[in-house]
């Protein structure tokens, strides 16, 4: 099951948004400028800046995640936005026995589906497990023939194992990860993710980021949505369709 956390923000980032913006017209010092934004006059500010479409200045803030329960599938689909930071549980590193796995909504709701699904599941376990199994028992039979003390052999002999059986893991094998963004990755992010196009586990995802950075920054994130919200939809004859329903969910958000 899907679990994010986030798990730290640049302190007062609102302010100092609106402060990087209000310093680059400005010959007063950076404490000077920073003293003068209240919460009032940073909020009106940053309204400004994002009517404006000035970007520049929210790359100083950043927000990290803490994402748990996703798929490998998904985990590719993220890291395509670039500017940004990854952590990743390593399947070279970590043994997956009985993996968990990501069941898509359209075949848990289906019976059959999700009867063929749960036995290529189980098969792919098997199959792992039994791979590592082969691999462990030749690389560590090699290195104690080459003179590797014991326990060393066992722990080289399984990591070489799982490194070449993880190949045969599917998808949907569930993942953690760290991610780091600046607020303008995160612009750029929701503006993808957050479109019916997008598939609806990193849909998920985005939708939870975005509630969490509104928690600790209201303004900077009131205009995140997809870009139907705001105007026309820019998919063309690839539209969903339900830009009134966008409209609805995240105007009232």
């Amino acid at each position: 099951m899907l679990k994010v956390q986030l798990l730290a923000a640049t302190p007062d980032a609102e302010r100092i948004v609106a402060a990087a913006a209000k310093l680059c017209y400005s010959s007063a010092g950076i404490s000077d400028v920073m003293d003068k934004l209240d919460a009032e006059k940073t909020a009106s500010f940053l309204k400004m800046l994002i009517a404006l479409g000035h970007e520049s200045t929210i790359e100083h803030v950043t927000f990290t995640f803490g994402i748990e329960g996703v798929s490998r599938s998904l985990l590719a689909q993220l890291t395509r936005h670039r500017i940004a930071s990854y952590s990743v549980k390593s399947q070279r590193y970590v043994t997956e026995g009985a993996f968990a796995y990501v069941i898509p909504p359209e075949i848990e709701a289906d019976a059959d589906a999700k009867a063929i699904y749960l036995h290529a599941m189980e098969q792919d376990q098997k199959d792992y497990d039994r791979l590592t199994e082969i691999l462990y028992k030749k690389h560590f039979a090699a290195m104690i023939q080459n003179g590797v003390a014991e326990k060393d052999a066992r722990t080289r002999a399984q990591k070489k194992a799982i490194e070449d059986a993880r190949y045969i893991l599917p998808n949907a094998c569930e993942t953690k990860l760290m991610a780091t963004f600046n607020a303008r990755s995160l612009y750029n992010f929701f503006s993808h993710r957050l479109c019916e196009r997008a598939q609806w586990e990193i849909r998920a995802l985005a939708d939870e980021m975005l509630r969490l950075v509104r928690e600790v920054a209201p303004t900077l994130f009131a205009k995140c949505a997809p870009p139907c919200v705001f105007g026309a939809c820019p998919e063309g004859h690839m539209t969903c369709g339900k830009a009134a329903e966008k409209r609805i969910k995240y105007k009232e958000a």
